[in-house]
């Protein structure tokens, strides 16, 4: 395109004329009609200041700071009086994203020393508490032991006394037998009174010498009618007293504090089981809860943060306990100590179809697994060992890239090594690319196999160049990468092939512990419906024997059989083996890791367990792929770089667009192109998003039915656009989150210190006058001292007259407290505020 019209530019671009014309006017270009030719350095000179008034920054702070707004309008359609009638809706919303400053290393070393002196602390004060609770035991123990002892001996001195009392009255008995004295004959003969006057006054101390311990406190005589156990002889029967008052009250003694509990609150945590970890009724947590704006039902489950705000609020002490512990103590437990040895190298097949991936394989196992494939195309993973004359090698042949990137996307790294099969007369093809991009994000070496170097088309350095535009240098070409001739048909560079692989792992340094239990990743697994679940698994370390109880992702089981890739039984298999089980409860996903546990308990728990926590890692997952929330993890590693994979219609656009996102990236945020190509959006660019955490934008283009089914099952940000402005500026959007916002100061006002007072309540005390500004209360203050600021802290206090106040303005008098620090007369006294002002690319 050489010269065009302002009106055809207008076209090509999308936007209005007179938006195109007054761009153009802004840029210093003469072009007044629609009808105006437009150069291409004129052309060049409009893109440079659109770029221009888009800002650039090459600040090299960490990002702190960033808001999004947002608005959007609807309209509602509302019967009214009899007509229909529109309202438009406005919703604007707003959302600050903050980041945490990385600790620097002196920092992270003084949290780890005060960490553990805080443990020591806690250490020494458990020791002491636990004294102190041992000594409260036994004062307690001897406290009982001197109570045992007066009660003994004051039940020995009432004995002694009732004895007494027993004597006395048998002697006065005996006295009375022998005859009455004087005073009773005297007595009698006034007929009875004074007898009956006396039985009288004896009955009341009869009844008072009944209640147990009374008649004996006050030396009252003892009844000979009462037995040692208490109770009356009359008429032959006994009748019970009542027992005494203190022993009629209630054992049970009402609390006169509440009782505390430390609650250990897990991840997550039920109403229902919080309630009674507290020891109160679901429905007093319900109650609170609703107080704090949180309705909930008893079999709610809650998250950590808002159960922890809950038993705080009801008084209680909280433990924090991560469930991660149950795989943790399970997983940690099995030990992987032992004498290292070389093990062999796990090598991946990889390339475009048809370039003879498996033919090259077949070859090399000396089988012909071609023949078995349905046309000739390879169905399933394939998982084999070869023992060559130079070592052992384990192969995978994948049928294409999306297992390979599916294991990836779950952490798992079960290659060591990827062969990249390229025809020598078909030269690099979009799938090849594809494997060199899946290579590189996995951080996996690369060996490239040139096949079918004997046919006579073959052209070896048209693949070198073209690998070497893809950034896979030969090493003869001053590259990394070695390239080997082969070919799959003659076996032509086998031996060489074999070799490259052997060295690229002696480089490696691979090794394993055959001695320790088995543990690897899941290759692939299926259903059987003769056997049951079947899963193929690679042995990365350690040794897997028939009848080991082995823990695969969410699914565990004993192994009932082992099976080598031909089929046949084997009774254990080592490191970097592949090998078939049965016996497991489900078929794991591909890229699961496995190991071999205890017991069959154990592996239940943690298999339970992450069933459980399947459905947050996934959510976890699609909120770290959504550009919104590109800059949500700030200060993990990975919140300065934005994964993006772009598809567009044409090869023009793809350039340009790399080109501008390229020229977005700073020293602090970097725009990353993890892939790109021409065409719709197939569902292997969904899998390379979901490994690598990037964000999907389709120029001109859509993804196909598999692809939109599979975002949105993950959940993933795909992004459709018409206009390159638009990905350009939500991009910058979401990396202006990531640069630090600029901090600036306010100076609000300044007192100037006339006289100095000391009071008993307050302490110092400046009588200040306000010579600028505004003084508040609430903000950071300093003090200079011939202009020399000698004091940086906070107000004590501010006063008018007698009162408290929260600002004080130009041209009045105050009382001034300075928070630990002395001021003298002629000191000034300066009122700042910091205020952080975000950034733009």
């Amino acid at each position: 395109m050489a010269e065009v019209t302002v009106k055809q530019l207008a076209d090509v671009v999308g936007v209005p004329e007179d938006r195109l014309l007054q761009q153009m006017k802004d840029a210093g270009l003469s072009h007044s009609s629609s009808a105006d030719m437009v150069t291409e350095q004129e052309r060049q000179a409009l893109l440079s200041h659109l770029k221009r008034s888009h800002g650039e920054s090459g600040s090299s702070e960490a990002p702190r700071r960033i808001t999004l707004s947002r608005k959007t309008t609807s309209t509602l359609k509302v019967d009214g009086s009899g007509r229909k009638k529109a309202v438009n809706v406005e919703v604007r919303k707003k959302r600050t994203y903050v980041k945490r400053d990385e600790p620097t290393a002196e920092e992270k070393a003084e949290q780890e020393a005060k960490a553990a002196k805080e443990q020591q602390l806690k250490a020494q004060a458990k020791a002491e508490t636990e004294a102190k609770s041992a000594a409260e035991r036994e004062a307690a123990a001897e406290a009982r032991k001197k109570a045992g002892e007066e009660r003994a001996k004051t039940e020995e001195e009432v004995r002694k006394q009732a004895d007494e009392n027993r004597v006395k009255v048998e002697q006065a008995q005996v006295a009375a037998e022998k005859g009455p004295s004087k005073k009773e004959s005297g007595d009698k003969k006034e007929g009875g009174k004074r007898k009956s006057a006396s039985k009288k006054s004896e009955s009341p101390r009869t009844e008072k010498a009944a209640k147990p311990g009374r008649g004996v406190r006050r030396g009252q005589g003892f009844d000979p009618s009462f037995n040692e156990s208490g109770s009356r002889r009359r008429g032959g029967k006994r009748t019970k007293l009542k027992a005494p008052a203190q022993a009629a009250q209630h054992s049970f003694a009402r609390p006169t504090e509440p009782t505390v509990h430390e609650v250990e609150i897990p991840e997550t945590i039920t109403v229902a089981e919080l309630a009674k970890r507290m020891s109160v009724k679901a429905a007093e947590v319900i109650k609170v809860m609703f107080k704090m704006g949180a309705a909930a039902t008893i079999n709610q489950v809650i998250d950590q943060d808002t159960a922890t705000l809950v038993v705080e609020e009801m008084g209680h002490k909280v433990s924090l306990a991560s469930q991660l512990n149950i795989e943790e103590q399970v997983l940690e437990g099995i030990s992987y100590e032992g004498e290292l040895v070389p093990r062999a190298p796990v090598v991946t097949v990889m390339g475009h179809v048809d370039h003879g991936k498996t033919s090259l394989l077949d070859y090399i196992r000396n089988t012909k697994v071609t023949d078995g494939e349905s046309g000739g195309i390879t169905q399933h993973i394939g998982a084999y060992h070869v023992e060559t004359g130079h070592g052992m090698i384990s192969f995978l042949d994948t049928p294409g890239h999306a297992a390979f990137t599916a294991m990836r996307a779950r952490g798992a790294k079960a290659t060591d090594i990827v062969i990249l099969v390229v025809a020598a007369d078909d030269g690099v093809m979009p799938q090849t690319e594809e494997a060199v991009q899946h290579s590189k994000a996995a951080g996996v070496p690369l060996v490239v196999a040139i096949n079918k170097i004997d046919k006579e088309t073959a052209d070896p350095d048209r693949v070198k160049n073209e690998l070497a535009a893809k950034e896979v240098v030969p090493e003869e070409w001053g590259g990394d990468v070695q390239f080997i001739e082969v070919s799959a048909k003659t076996g032509q560079g086998i031996d060489a092939l074999l070799d490259a692989v052997l060295l690229q792992s002696e480089i490696l340094e691979l090794q394993s512990v055959p001695s320790a239990p088995g543990m690897g990743v899941v290759v692939e697994s299926r259903l059987d419906k003769g056997r049951g679940p079947v899963a193929t698994l690679l042995v990365q370390n350690g040794t897997v024997r028939q009848g080991d109880i082995v823990l695969a992702g969410q699914n565990y089981g004993r192994i009932r059989a082992l099976l080598d890739e031909n089929g046949r039984p084997v009774e254990t298999a080592g490191p970097s083996i592949p090998v078939e089980i049965l016996g497991l409860d489900g078929t794991p996903n591909a890229g699961d890791e496995f190991a071999v546990v205890e017991t069959d308990k154990k592996a239940r728990e943690v298999a339970l367990f992450r069933q459980g926590k399947y459905r947050e890692v996934k959510l976890a997952r699609q909120q770290a792929a959504k550009l919104d929330n590109v800059f949500a993890n700030i200060g993990s590693g990975q919140a300065s770089i934005l994964n993006v994979i772009l598809k567009t219609d044409v090869r023009g656009s793809l350039e340009a667009l790399i080109s501008a996102l390229a020229d977005l990236s700073t020293d602090e945020v970097k725009v990353v192109v993890v892939s790109s190509g021409v065409g719709g959006i197939s569902e292997t660019d969904v899998n390379l998003a979901m490994a690598s955490n990037a964000v999907i934008f389709g120029f001109n283009v859509r993804a196909d039915t598999p692809a939109k089914a599979l975002v949105e099952k993950e959940g993933l940000d795909m992004r459709y656009y018409s206009v390159i402005y638009d990905i350009i500026d939500d991009v910058k959007q979401a990396l202006s989150g990531m640069l630090a916002p600029e901090l600036r100061e306010n100076i609000l006002g300044i007192a100037e210190v006339r006289e100095v007072f000391r009071s008993p309540k307050f302490g110092q005390v400046a009588g200040c006058m306000v010579t600028e500004g505004l003084v508040h209360r609430s903000k950071k203050v300093r003090v200079l001292r011939d202009n020399v600021v000698v004091h940086e802290g906070e107000l004590d206090s501010l006063r008018r007259f007698k009162d408290n106040v929260a600002e004080v303005r130009n041209g009045m008098e105050c009382g001034i407290g300075v928070k630990n620090y002395d001021v003298k007369v002629g000191d000034q006294i300066e009122v700042f505020e910091v205020t952080e002002v975000a950034r733009q690319l």
